[in-house]
């Protein structure tokens, strides 16, 4: 398959290699070129632009920061909207707002190209191994042409229906989800340690006994170790993620409270310095003293 790939970040990178290790044929955009001649040694061309890998691909994949990043990639100068053949599908796995979602899908039908939303759970070590998983929605045909590419780059994939937004909400949601549970896991661990109970002992009991899940499990190590550095996923996009979780539901005058408390935690790690740390970082604001630390 001719596959357009945009978006070469932490979790960008390993998921196109994935897909030129299946086998297809990529070309590869990224803003800093550098990564895209990187992937170039192992076999994909490099584009010079959003529009020339888009252009004779069937599957364009973008895989960016946020919903700005997207939106100049689809609508921009030099944009995919332009360059992708009619009936190529735009394959958007970042986790961006259901407007923007809904925008570019619309604007895609226009032209006759086909959209799915397919974001991702899992971490850039989840990405290397192919064990991450996959929300896609879209129009079943177009989730069809897209299947050997989800299977690439994925333990497996969720259907989520044809609305092609109801995929993004989803990992909206379910970032949402995991957020709230650092903020748990931290103010737990953080309580344990004050009464001289070994941290240690409170995970095994909590993470292997108790909830039994990988979230607990691996947000709980990264506390121990206190591993906040290189970011498997950057504090300032926890921050962006769950400011879209509080849009969606004000959209539907939903009060999530305990995103907004989420939402306050993220804001104070922001202001001690530590956008680019990983976004379990909040835990370190249980420290004593933590919110004058590190301040600029």
């Amino acid at each position: 398959m001719k596959v357009g790939f945009i978006g070469l970040g932490n979790m960008g990178m390993p998921m196109a290699r994935n897909v030129l290790a299946a086998g297809h044929q990529v070309r590869a955009y990224n803003r800093t070129a550098a990564r895209a001649h990187e992937l170039a040694r192992e076999g994909a061309e490099v584009a010079s632009s959003p529009a020339e890998a888009a252009k004779d691909a069937e599957v364009v994949v973008t895989m960016l920061s946020d919903d700005a990043a997207l939106e100049q990639v689809v609508f921009g100068p030099e944009g995919i909207l332009e360059a992708m053949p009619a009936g190529a599908v735009h394959l958007s796995m970042s986790t961006i707002g259901v407007a923007t979602a809904r925008r570019a899908a619309q604007a895609h039908a226009q032209r006759g190209q086909g959209y799915v939303g397919a974001p991702v759970f899992g971490r850039p070590d989840a990405a290397a191994a192919r064990s991450m998983w996959i929300v896609a929605s879209g129009a079943p045909e177009h989730i069809e042409r897209c299947r050997p590419l989800l299977e690439a780059m994925g333990a497996g994939f969720t259907d989520a229906g044809p609305d092609p937004a109801a995929a993004h909400l989803v990992k909206i949601a379910g970032n949402m989800l995991i957020s709230a549970a650092i903020e748990a896991v931290g103010e737990a661990i953080a309580l344990v340690r004050r009464h001289d109970v070994d941290p240690r002992l409170f995970m095994e009991v909590v993470a292997e006994r108790v909830f039994r899940s990988p979230i607990y499990a691996n947000y709980g190590r990264i506390a121990l170790e206190g591993r906040f550095q290189p970011a498997g996923f950057k504090l300032r996009h926890g921050l962006k993620d769950v400011k879209l979780a509080l849009q969606a539901g004000e959209e539907k005058a939903l009060a999530l409270p305990v995103a907004s408390l989420v939402r306050d935690r993220f804001l104070t790690a922001l202001s001690c310095g530590w956008g680019d740390d990983d976004w379990a970082s909040i835990m370190r604001l249980n420290e004593p003293g933590a919110t004058l630390a590190g301040r600029p």
